[in-house]
C-alpha cells in the first residue's frame, strides 16, 4: 500500500526563517490526521509533500498519484466544475458527438460513461449542478465539496486534505466524513475539526519541537498528549527544585569550610597548636575541601543538564489573548434592521428573497441555513459590501464584519499597514499592543498578509476587527473559528462570551454556538 515517508526534511520560509530542519516522518496506508497550532506548517508541510513547494533539502518519497485539496480551491471565475474535474475536453468531445459533428478520432477516444461517472461524483458530495457551473458561482461549502469531489473522482494513491470541513453546513461535512471513512490508502488530513481527527486511525502533531505520531484518533491523542505534558511539567519542576537545592547545598559547605579556615587562622594566630599540626590540619581540609568543592561542582553541572533536558522538553507557547474593548451597546437599542431584503447575483436565481431581520440590544443571534442559502451574502449586504436589488437595511450603530474570506486583509499588505489603513485614528503604540495580544510581536507585525497560514491570517483579521479604536456595537462574524487552533477557538470563545455587544454569526461548529451564548437562531 502506498505511503508517504519524508527523509532528513528541511525547509525556510522566504525570510530564510527554518521552518522544519531534518524532519523525519511516515504517512502510512491509512488515515493520519495532522494537528498543530498556527503557524507550525500544516498547510506547508502537505504542499512539501504534494510537490507545489521545494525542500532545502531531504528527500519526499511519494506513491506515483497524489491529490491535494487546498483550503481555498481555485475558484476563478472563469473555471467551471468540468476544469476542476479536467474533463472539460472530454466533455466537448461528448457534446461534438450528441451534435453529428463528432471526427472519427473522437467517436474512437469518446468516454460513453464519463456523464454518469461525473454526476455520479458531484451527487456524491450532495451537489447537482451542471459541468458547466463557474465555481464563483457556488459557495465557499459547495466549492470544497467539489474540490473534494473531483479528488475522489480521479482516485489518486494518496489524499491530502487541507481544512476540509472549513465553511461547511452540517449535510456537507456529514458527506465528507462519510467519504473520509470510506477512503482506504494513504490519507493525511490537516484540521482542527475534533469530530473530524476522530475518525483518523493516527495523529501527527506539529510543534516548534518537531513532529510526533501518535496511535489511535485525536480522543486518544488528547489524553496521551495531557499525561505526557503533566509529567514533563512534574520532570521540569523536580529539575528546578534540584538546581535550588544542589546551589543551596554548595552555598551551605561554602559556609562551612570559610568558618573552618577562619578558625584555623585564630588558632595559628594564638600559638596555643604546633605550627607543624596547624599545617597538617589544614593539608587535609584542603584536599577534602578541594574534593568535596569538584563534587559539588559536578552535581550542579548534572542538574543543570538535567534542567536544560526538562526545558527542551515542553514547547514554549505564547498565550494568544483576545480582548473586546466594551461597546457600550444599551438594552433595547436599536441595533439593526432589514425589511424584504432581495438579492442575485447577475445572471443567477435570487439568493436572498424577502429576508427580514431585526436585533435589538446586546442579542446574539446565529443565522442557519445550507450552503448556498446566502447567509455569507446576507452580511454583506448589511455591512454595505453588496448593494441589494430590493428591501432595505437600517444599520444603527458601528459595526465589523469578519467574512469567511478575510476580504479586508490585502495580501500585498504587511499586519502593521492592514491595521493602519484599517484604523486609521488608532496610535501606533495602540496597533502594536493590540497585535501583540494576537501574537504579532515584533518583525511578526512587517510579515505580509500573503505569507501567512490560514490561522495566521484569521488572527490579523480578528486583531484589526475586533480590536479597532472605534468599539464595535455589532459584531458580524461568518465562520469565525475556521482555521483557528483549538487552543485560539477557546480564547476566541471566551472573549465572545464577555463581549457586551450585538452579534450575528454564521458558523456550522454547533459546539462554538453553544459556548458563545448564542441567544436565538434565525435560519435561510
Amino acid at each position: 500500500m502506498p505511503s508517504i515517508v519524508l527523509s532528513s526534511l528541511s525547509w525556510h520560509t522566504p525570510d530564510n526563517t527554518p521552518l522544519f530542519s531534518d524532519l523525519d516522518l511516515t504517512f502510512g496506508p491509512h488515515r493520519t490526521g495532522l494537528v498543530g497550532r498556527n503557524g507550525t506548517g500544516k498547510t506547508t508541510l502537505l504542499r512539501l509533500i504534494a510537490g507545489e513547494l521545494a525542500p532545502r533539502s531531504g528527500q519526499i518519497t511519494r506513491p506515483p498519484t497524489l491529490g491535494l485539496l487546498s483550503q481555498t480551491p481555485d475558484a476563478r471565475p472563469d473555471t467551471t466544475l468540468a476544469d476542476l474535474f479536467g474533463v472539460s475536453e472530454e466533455l466537448a468531445r461528448l457534446a461534438r458527438a450528441d451534435r453529428g459533428e463528432a471526427t472519427e478520432d473522437d467517436l474512437a477516444r469518446a468516454d460513453w460513461t464519463l456523464e454518469t461517472r461525473l454526476a455520479a461524483a458531484l451527487g456524491a458530495m450532495g451537489l447537482d449542478q451542471p459541468p458547466e457551473t463557474p465555481l464563483a458561482a457556488l459557495s465557499g461549502g459547495q466549492v470544497t465539496r467539489a474540490g473534494l469531489a473531483a479528488l475522489m473522482f480521479a482516485a489518486p494513491d494518496a489524499l491530502l486534505l487541507d481544512e476540509p470541513t472549513n465553511h461547511l453546513d452540517r449535510a456537507g461535512r456529514a458527506l465528507v466524513m462519510e467519504a473520509v471513512s470510506a477512503w482506504r490508502g494513504c490519507l493525511v488530513v490537516a484540521s482542527h475539526d475534533r469530530v473530524l481527527l476522530d475518525r483518523m486511525d493516527a495523529i501527527v502533531e506539529l510543534t516548534t519541537l518537531g513532529a510526533r505520531t501518535f496511535g489511535g484518533n485525536y480522543t486518544f491523542y488528547r489524553g496521551a498528549k495531557a499525561a505526557e505534558l503533566s509529567t514533563a511539567a512534574a520532570t521540569l519542576a523536580r529539575a528546578e527544585r534540584d538546581v535550588v537545592e544542589t546551589r543551596a547545598r554548595a552555598q551551605l559547605a561554602h559556609e562551612r569550610k570559610a568558618r573552618t579556615d577562619r578558625q584555623g587562622r585564630q588558632l595559628r594566630a594564638s600559638g596555643s597548636q604546633s605550627k607543624l599540626v596547624l599545617d597538617a590540619a589544614k593539608e587535609r581540609s584542603e584536599g577534602s575541601g578541594g574534593s568535596a568543592a569538584r563534587l559539588r561542582q559536578r552535581q550542579q553541572e548534572a542538574a543543570a543538564d538535567a534542567l536544560e533536558t526538562a526545558r527542551a522538553a515542553l514547547e514554549v507557547l505564547e498565550p494568544l489573548a483576545i480582548d473586546i474593548p466594551p461597546s457600550g451597546l444599551a438594552t433595547g437599542r436599536d441595533v439593526l434592521r432589514v425589511d424584504d431584503l432581495r438579492f442575485a447575483y447577475p445572471g443567477g436565481a435570487p439568493v436572498l428573497d424577502g429576508v427580514s431581520l431585526a436585533i435589538r440590544g446586546p442579542e446574539r443571534i446565529a443565522l442557519d441555513g445550507r450552503n448556498g442559502a446566502g447567509k455569507s451574502t446576507l452580511l454583506a449586504c448589511i455591512n454595505g459590501d453588496l448593494v441589494p436589488e430590493g428591501g432595505s437595511v437600517a444599520l444603527e450603530v458601528p459595526a465589523g464584519l469578519l467574512d469567511q474570506d478575510l476580504s479586508l486583509l490585502d495580501p500585498d499588505e504587511t499586519v502593521r499597514e492592514a491595521f493602519a489603513r484599517l484604523d486609521p485614528e488608532a496610535s501606533e503604540n495602540a496597533r502594536r499592543a493590540v497585535l501583540a495580544r494576537f501574537l504579532f510581536r515584533g518583525e511578526d507585525a512587517h510579515r505580509r498578509i500573503g505569507t501567512l497560514s490560514g490561522g495566521q491570517r484569521l488572527r490579523a483579521g480578528l486583531a484589526v476587527t475586533l480590536g479597532h479604536s472605534r468599539p464595535r456595537q455589532l459584531l458580524l462574524l461568518d465562520e469565525p473559528s475556521n482555521h483557528l487552533d483549538v487552543e485560539a477557538i477557546e480564547t476566541l470563545e471566551a472573549a465572545l462570551r464577555a463581549f457586551d455587544g450585538a452579534l450575528l454569526v454564521v458558523s456550522h461548529d454547533t459546539a462554538f454556538l453553544d459556548r458563545i451564548g448564542i441567544d436565538r437562531r434565525v435560519a435561510l
